[in-house]
């Protein structure tokens, strides 16, 4: 019984003990100052004097970039255009290259650490042939780093594991893959074939406008979705790049567009095709032939009506300075002064006037027409933009229809019946402002 005792004690002792230096060790450790914290720097090289890049992997294939006349170019097997995008991701990463912590100072085994055959080598030259190589290892057991060190240091360090995945890129990631390269503000002109049809567009100014098949008024925003069409037209690569089995594609697909873009730098074309649900397409610009994405195809496969403007009247959401309406017998007159609106001198309640001023503006065509039009029985005169916009629109019944020219224009446009209704009324409830309050 007295052995069982000091046994007992014995263990109490011990844990109290260990309690106490733990204890003890707590409050130095809340006590002491934090450690500064220091960036451990491993490259430091501007990005506009890095000239090439080397990536060569355990696993996959080894990427060579190389800048070449201020553009980056793959020159592995065969010289490909790189992505902008994707390699000022890399010029960034490798310009300002830090290091998580030092694991050792003098490493004379670096086996431990996936160095000896590490799993990625990235490799920069300066413009002045100043080489340096980064060695990427095996990931550290808490998975949220990896090994590395510097050709050339006898250090090892930690990096953190998104440097590794930014490196471990395919040739398909870093390919440029757009097919028609040009800065949309830049263009002068662009031509479109399409469910049997050829358009025609030029820019005057920053408004677009169909010249062919004859000259016609332009929705801005349709041409505006085609060029953005165009531009991010890019390779499909995503089930391997199977040249082969795109140009059979192509050659045995229908037709669906030809675009045109022309620039300063010239022209380029891309033709698409269908073949049965996807499409493919080959562009002047780049060597062979390509799966595209489906908003390519469906984006180009456009006819002359969806690019038409339907908007009767050009002064959109600016409030004109005058405007007149002729309906039969009927006038009406308003002119905007000071913010209000009047009519021969008669100040006119805001409300009536705002109402028939949108209706002016929300006149749009419910289809386009080639016929139809005869004498006109309701005219619209609208001044705006200071005097320097002169619209005038002429509206002819049909029987039930209502077909409209703008002046000297040669294009006629079918409007609901109910919209001409709706705005013979908005012209008789004109009113004029109720007198001010005493």
């Amino acid at each position: 019984m007295k052995l069982r005792g000091l046994l007992t004690a014995s263990v109490l002792l011990a844990a109290l003990s260990g309690l106490l230096w733990w204890s003890n060790r707590r409050e130095a450790h809340a006590n002491k100052e934090p450690a500064e914290s220091k960036t451990l720097k491993l490259f430091s090289a501007p990005e506009d004097q890095i000239q090439e890049i080397k990536i060569q992997k355990q696993i996959g294939e080894n990427i060579h970039l190389r800048r070449n006349a201020g553009k980056w170019q793959i020159i592995d097997r065969k010289v490909l255009a790189a992505d902008p995008e994707a390699v000022s991701s890399l010029l960034s990463t490798l310009s300002s290259l830090n290091a998580d912590h030092v694991i050792e100072d003098r490493a004379t085994n670096v086996e431990p650490y996936g160095l000896g055959q590490p799993w990625i080598k990235v490799k920069l030259i300066e413009s002045n042939n100043k080489a340096r190589e980064l060695l990427i290892g095996d990931q550290t057991p808490a998975g949220s780093a990896n090994y590395a060190e510097v050709a050339g240091d006898p250090r090892v360090f930690t990096i953190a594991s998104y440097i590794k995945v930014s490196f471990d890129k395919s040739m398909n990631d870093l390919r440029d893959k757009r097919l028609m390269n040009f800065e949309s503000d830049k263009v002068t002109r662009v031509e479109l074939t399409a469910k049997m049809q050829h358009i025609e567009f030029g820019r005057n100014k920053d408004q677009w406008q169909i010249v062919k098949p004859k000259p016609l008024r332009a929705d801005q925003f349709p041409v505006e979705e085609l060029l953005r069409t165009l531009r991010d037209a890019k390779m499909d690569l995503s089930g391997g790049d199977d040249e082969k089995k795109a140009a059979t594609a192509f050659a045995s697909g229908s037709p669906v567009a030809t675009a045109k873009v022309t620039d300063a730098s010239g022209t380029r074309e891309l033709q698409v095709r269908k073949s049965k649900e996807d499409y493919y397409a080959k562009s002047s610009a780049v060597e062979g032939i390509y799966k595209v994405a489906v908003g390519t195809g469906t984006g180009l496969d456009k006819s002359l009506d969806d690019f038409r403007n339907k908007k009767l009247f050009d002064f959109a959401y600016a409030d004109p300075e005058k405007l007149e309406l002729h309906d039969g017998s009927k006038s009406y007159v308003l002119s905007k002064k000071d913010g209000d609106w009047w009519s021969n001198g008669t100040k006119m309640d805001e409300g009536s006037a705002r109402t028939l001023v949108d209706k002016i503006r929300d006149l749009a065509a419910s289809k386009f027409v080639e016929t139809g039009f005869s004498s006109a029985t309701l005219d619209i005169a609208v001044t705006s933009d200071s005097g320097k916009r002169s619209e005038k629109l002429l509206i002819s019944k049909n029987g039930d229809r209502h077909v409209a020219k703008r002046e000297n224009e040669p294009a006629l446009y079918e409007l609901d019946s109910s919209v001409v209704t709706e705005l013979q009324k908005a012209a008789a409830d004109l009113k004029p402002a109720a007198p001010p309050r005493k």
